[in-house]
């Protein structure tokens, strides 16, 4: 098992899936979290969104604030990690599409 995949982190996610709509995530990732790591998290996210839609690393960097690095880590992440990225990337697009298509008919 890895250092990160544990008890704790399994109760975590357990309490994250009971999470039923947006202001009750809302309400529990700004209990769990700082602000600042809120802010950092969605910056992340806003990376990944970028990257999957091709935006040159150094206009994530200019728009995000976040460092080469971590735009680095995190393109490693959406091409060679978990598949976590890709499959919310995907949801949300399905998501999305979906939403348009229902307002067209």
């Amino acid at each position: 098992m890895s250092k990160w995949d544990n008890k704790l982190t399994k109760d975590l996610i357990a309490a994250i899936l009971e999470l039923k709509n947006e202001k009750e995530a809302k309400k529990f990732f700004r209990d769990l979290l700082t602000e600042p790591e809120l802010i950092e998290f969605g910056k992340r996210w806003q990376a990944a969104q970028m990257l999957n839609n091709k935006v040159p690393y150094s206009e994530i960097v200019e728009k995000t604030g976040l460092s080469s690095t971590t735009v680095a880590r995190i393109s490693k992440w959406l091409n060679k990690g978990m598949g976590g990225y890709k499959l919310m990337l995907t949801r949300i697009s399905h998501h999305h599409n979906h939403s348009f298509e229902k307002r067209l008919s």
